[in-house]
């Protein structure tokens, strides 16, 4: 059985580092320049893996020379990639600015990520084996309600990770099992700006969620309960680029793994904190044993 299945983005991270982020309209130098594999999708699949999850993608690279580096990068950190189709044209690429604090820009052009429309042949086979799906919004809609369908029929757990943020239709929410969106992804989805009341508002939609708020830690809320907070660790921030990704994977690890909530959030934070202490985004992800020691 497949524990995890990511149906989602891959994307080549073009990042440059800068000491504040340019205005617009002016140039700014920047210190140094990357290419890190990335993509919301692939960096939650990298993110589990890593975490010790058996975990396998769906999505799509190009076909050009970013494709099978995107691949490669998938594969040596244990992931399944059988499913993972190759388009024609350029891959997915993020044009990332990373300031001084640790704080990030990011400009995503889909490219061969907008050709997965829908599930095909073998993809809800897959789907079906698992216990958890992870879903964000880098990839059309449409494939984003076939695959939470999917994996309603078959009663796999359902993430959402609503990001980038946008209006989500009613047959979406109604297949999610657990929301997991930042304070701003949360605000943008409600209308309300303050965390609790935005998880309120949200659980009339879906039965649980998780608002991750940076360093301030995160809430959790369940129907018929109140939200409750948990604490981040306190570390100094170097990259936040990928900390989101890493705390979902990481997530549908512990919960794959049968722990409740008030361990596998601290847990997860955990992932997160190391992430964030170095730069990159799959590059930035720990290992299992970097997380059992630090959580």
């Amino acid at each position: 059985m497949t524990a995890i299945v990511v149906l989602g983005s891959t994307n080549m991270d073009l990042v440059a580092h800068v000491a504040r982020p340019p205005r617009r309209g002016e140039t700014v130098t920047g210190r140094d320049f990357a290419m890190v594999p990335g993509g919301k999708g692939a960096n939650q699949a990298v993110a589990a893996a890593r975490a010790g999850g058996d975990v396998a993608m769906i999505g799509a690279v190009g076909s050009d020379a970013f494709g099978p580096a995107l691949r490669h990068t998938l594969a040596a950190s244990g992931v399944d990639i059988d499913l993972l189709r190759t388009a024609e044209g350029p891959s997915g690429t993020a044009h990332i600015v990373v300031d001084d604090d640790g704080g990030n820009a990011i400009v995503v052009v889909p490219g061969a990520n907008a050709t997965v429309t829908s599930l095909v042949p073998g993809d809800e086979t897959l789907i079906a084996t698992a216990t958890t799906l992870l879903l964000q919004l880098e990839i059309p809609l449409p494939a984003v309600l076939d695959g939470a369908r999917a994996a309603h029929r078959h009663g796999v757990r359902t993430v959402l990770t609503p990001a980038p943020a946008r209006p989500l239709p009613p047959d979406l929410l109604a297949a999610t099992d657990l929301l997991v969106p930042n304070e701003h992804e949360a605000a943008i989805l409600t209308g309300v700006a303050e965390p609790r009341a935005a998880a309120e508002t949200l659980l009339r939609q879906v039965p649980e969620v998780v608002i991750t708020l940076g360093a301030a830690g995160c809430l959790h809320a369940v129907r018929g309960a109140g939200p409750r907070s948990f604490p981040a660790p306190e570390v100094t921030a170097v990259d936040t680029t990928a900390a989101g990704d890493t705390f979902v994977g990481a997530l549908a690890v512990a919960l794959g793994e049968g722990l409740p909530m008030d361990r596998a959030i601290p847990w997860a934070s955990a992932a997160a904190a190391l992430s964030v202490q170095r730069p990159g985004a799959s590059t930035s992800m720990p290992y299992r044993p970097e997380i059992d020691s630090a959580s």
